[in-house]
This record gives C-alpha cells, sequence and structure tokens, in this order.
C-alpha cells in the first residue's frame, strides 16, 4: 500500500469538483519549483555553494519566479474559496484561520528574503537562505493540508450553485 498522508490527516480521497481539483493540481507544478527553491537553499545555508553571491542571486531570481506563479494559486484560495468557506466554518479557529496563518508565515518568510537580498552581504547566507527553506516547510505542509482536509471539507459543504461560484471567480483570477 503506497503511504499518503491524507489517510493520516485526512479524508483526500474524495473526488473533488472542478475548481478544487483545480486548485490540487496546480500544487504540482508549485511543489515541483518550491523544491528546487529549497534544494538551492540549503547548497547555500550548508556552505555547499563555492560562489554563494552568485547563488544567492540565482536564487533569489527564482524565488520571485516562483512567486508569479503562487499569487495568483494563492489569491483563487485567499479572494474565492476561503471567504466561502468561512460561512461555514468561520475564521476565529480551525481549518481557515490555520490556512490564512500558514499563507502568511509563507509570505512573511519569502518577503523578508527578498528584501534582505536587495543588497546581498554574504556574511549572512545561511540566515537568507533559512528564510526560502522555512517558505518552503510551510508550504509543504499547508499544501498537505488543503489537499487532505480543506478540500475534502469544500466539496461536502459547498452547494452545487457555490462551486459553479467558485469556479466562475477563479477563472477571473490572471495566472
Amino acid at each position: 500500500m503506497e503511504f499518503s498522508p491524507c489517510s493520516i490527516i485526512g479524508d483526500g480521497e474524495v473526488e473533488l469538483c472542478p475548481p478544487l481539483q483545480r486548485l490540487k493540481e496546480e500544487h504540482g507544478p508549485l511543489n515541483e519549483k518550491k523544491y528546487a527553491l529549497f534544494v538551492a537553499a540549503q547548497k547555500i545555508y550548508n556552505g555547499e555553494e563555492e560562489n554563494v553571491l552568485e547563488a544567492l542571486v540565482r536564487l533569489r531570481e527564482n524565488v520571485q519566479q516562483f512567486l508569479q506563479e503562487l499569487d495568483p494559486h494563492s489569491r483563487r484560495e485567499e479572494d474565492v474559496l476561503f471567504p466561502m468557506m468561512v460561512r461555514y466554518i468561520g475564521r476565529e479557529s480551525g481549518p481557515i484561520a490555520v490556512m490564512e496563518y500558514e499563507h502568511h508565515e509563507a509570505k512573511e518568510n519569502i518577503s523578508t528574503f527578498l528584501k534582505k537580498t536587495e543588497t546581498i552581504d554574504i556574511h549572512e547566507a545561511r540566515e537568507l537562505a533559512s528564510y526560502v527553506m522555512n517558505a518552503y516547510m510551510i508550504l509543504t505542509d499547508h499544501f498537505t493540508k488543503e489537499e487532505c482536509v480543506l478540500f475534502p471539507m469544500a466539496e461536502k459543504l459547498l452547494s452545487s450553485e457555490e462551486k459553479e461560484e467558485l469556479a466562475k471567480k477563479m477563472n477571473e483570477i490572471e495566472g
């Protein structure tokens, strides 16, 4: 039997409606890119890069590209799915509160990395790389929770009309 984190933390085997399936499928390419960022950051952190300055510049460029792909996905969740789910499960505690917190924490790590790499000090290379590594860990855990808990929950709670509205509003977000 193949290991699935969903078998431990939630019911991820629910057949999802097209807009929820789209969000789940967007995780695939984002996972690949964030893993590549993690590996690059880890090499810097571990002192495995010969030219640290060049590696940090390259990592910064790749983080910026990753953000361009992550942003529309995040907006589809934050601006469309989360508000629809709040009607059923609230925002103060539970899955939506956790999801919003994790979005904030990941963005904060990435933002700090980008701000601190506007002028790069190679003596801060480990610290700079750690922001990218932290964002990776937060987003990896976050995507798993969405796929295993939030998306199946949304599938069960949202009406057919709400799912159509979800699809329509998600399609309005470029990217």
